[in-house]
C-alpha cells in the first residue's frame, strides 16, 4: 500500500486526485492539506488524521510519513513541502509549477542529496517524462511544449483590452483552478512550463520549444538527434498524468475512453504569437539570468493574477506588472530557502507597487 500525502486537496488537482486514490486498491491517504478550507470533514470521511488548512506543511509531512507527496498546492506556498520531500527521498509528484520555476536550483540540490525520485504532473511535463523513458538525454535534440493557446488564440492586443475575468476563466479545453486558467489565457502557464522544464530535463533553454496545438490532443514531444520525435497524445484529462504519477512505475488503469483516432481527428499546430503574448519570452529571459529572477516572474505573476480576478487590473496589465518588476527587481544569487522567501517578499511588494501604475489603468 502506499501512502499520500496530498497537499491542495480541494484545488482541481486535488479532486481528481481523490477520485483516483478511491478507485485504487493500492493507494491510501496518510494526510491532507489545503489552503483556507476547512478539512476536518473531508478528512473524517477518509479516516486520515493527519490534515491542516494553511500553515507551513512540513511538520504535517514529518508526522505522516508519506511515501508520495502530490504537491498540487497552488504558488509559490508549494515550495517549502517540495524541498522536504526531495530532501528526504521521498517520491514527490509535482503539480505546483512555481516550486522549480523559483525554487529550482534549491530543489535539484535536494534531489541530489535525498535521491528521491521526482514525478511532474502538469500534462506537458508528464508526457515529456514518459517520451524520454524511450531515450537518453545525449539522444535528444530538443523537447516541445505544446500550448491550447488559451481562449484568445487569434487575438491581437488591441482585442484584448476589455477580457473580463469571466471571460478569461472560459477556456477551451482544460478544467482548471482560477489561477492556472488565468495563465494558461496569458500563455504565462508556458512561461512557467518553460523554466520548469529547464530544471526538470536538465536542456538549455534554447532546446525548449513551445508551439500552439488548439485541440490539446498532443500533450508534448520530444525531438531526437536522428530527426525522429516522439509524441504523447490523449483527451486532455489531467487525471491521466495524475493516474501516472500515483502508480509509477505500475500504469494504472483510468475510466478515461481511448483516443478514437478514426473519429475524424485534425492535429493542428501554430506558431506562437509573442508578440501578443510576451509573458513566454519574459520567462526565457528570467530562467537565462538565473538566481532570483525566476522567483520574481512568479511572484509577480501571482499578484498580478491576484489583482485581475479581483477586478483591480485589466487584463494585459497582467504582463506590464510581471515585466516591470523583473525590471525593479534585484536578480540576486538563491543560497537556501530563506533567502528565497526575501526574494519572493520584495517581488511581490514591487508588483503590488505597480497595480496603479500600468498604462492600460491610465
Amino acid at each position: 500500500m502506499k501512502r499520500i500525502a496530498l497537499l491542495g486537496a480541494t484545488g482541481s488537482i486535488g479532486r481528481q486526485a481523490l477520485e483516483i486514490i478511491n478507485a485504487s486498491g493500492e493507494l491510501e491517504l496518510c494526510a491532507l492539506a489545503a489552503g483556507t478550507t476547512d478539512l476536518s470533514r473531508l478528512a473524517a470521511e477518509r479516516g486520515v488524521k493527519h490534515f491542516q488548512s494553511g500553515g507551513d506543511l512540513v511538520p504535517l509531512l514529518e508526522a505522516s510519513q508519506p511515501d508520495l507527496v502530490l504537491n498540487a498546492v497552488v504558488g509559490f506556498a508549494g515550495c517549502g513541502a517540495t524541498i522536504w520531500a526531495l530532501e528526504q527521498g521521498v517520491t514527490l509528484a509535482l503539480a505546483n509549477k512555481e516550486s522549480l520555476v523559483a525554487a529550482g536550483e534549491l530543489a535539484l540540490a535536494a534531489k541530489e542529496r535525498g535521491g528521491g525520485l521526482l514525478l511532474p504532473v502538469d500534462s506537458e511535463h508528464s508526457a515529456i517524462f514518459q517520451c524520454l523513458e524511450r531515450g537518453t538525454a545525449e539522444q535528444v535534440a530538443s523537447i516541445v511544449l505544446t500550448a491550447s493557446g488559451g481562449p484568445f488564440r487569434g487575438h491581437s492586443r488591441a482585442e484584448l483590452e476589455r477580457v473580463t475575468p469571466e471571460q478569461a476563466l472560459a477556456h477551451p479545453t482544460w478544467q482548471m483552478g482560477p489561477k492556472i486558467t488565468i495563465d494558461s489565457a496569458t500563455l504565462a502557464n508556458k512561461g512557467l512550463e518553460v523554466i520548469e522544464a529547464h530544471f526538470l530535463f536538465g536542456l538549455p533553454y534554447e532546446r525548449i520549444e513551445v508551439i500552439v496545438h488548439p485541440s490539446s490532443i498532443v500533450h508534448s514531444l520530444v525531438r531526437f538527434r536522428d530527426g525522429a520525435a516522439l509524441a504523447h497524445l490523449g483527451y486532455p484529462d489531467m487525471r491521466v498524468p495524475i493516474s501516472f504519477a500515483l502508480s509509477y512505475p505500475e500504469r494504472a488503469a483510468t475510466p478515461l475512453e481511448p483516443l478514437d483516432l478514426a473519429s475524424g481527428l485534425t492535429l493542428e499546430f501554430q506558431a506562437l504569437d509573442e508578440e501578443t503574448f510576451p509573458l513566454v519570452s519574459l520567462a526565457r529571459q528570467a530562467g537565462q539570468a538565473g538566481g532570483s529572477a525566476p522567483c520574481v516572474y512568479s511572484a509577480a505573476n501571482e499578484v498580478a493574477v491576484a489583482a485581475f480576478l479581483a477586478g483591480q487590473l485589466p487584463f494585459l496589465s497582467i504582463i506590464e506588472v510581471v515585466e516591470r518588476t523583473l525590471e525593479r527587481a534585484d536578480a540576486s544569487p538563491v543560497s537556501d530557502l530563506e533567502s528565497l522567501v526575501e526574494a519572493d517578499t520584495a517581488a511581490r511588494r514591487i508588483a503590488t507597487g505597480q497595480l496603479g501604475k500600468t498604462s492600460s489603468l491610465s
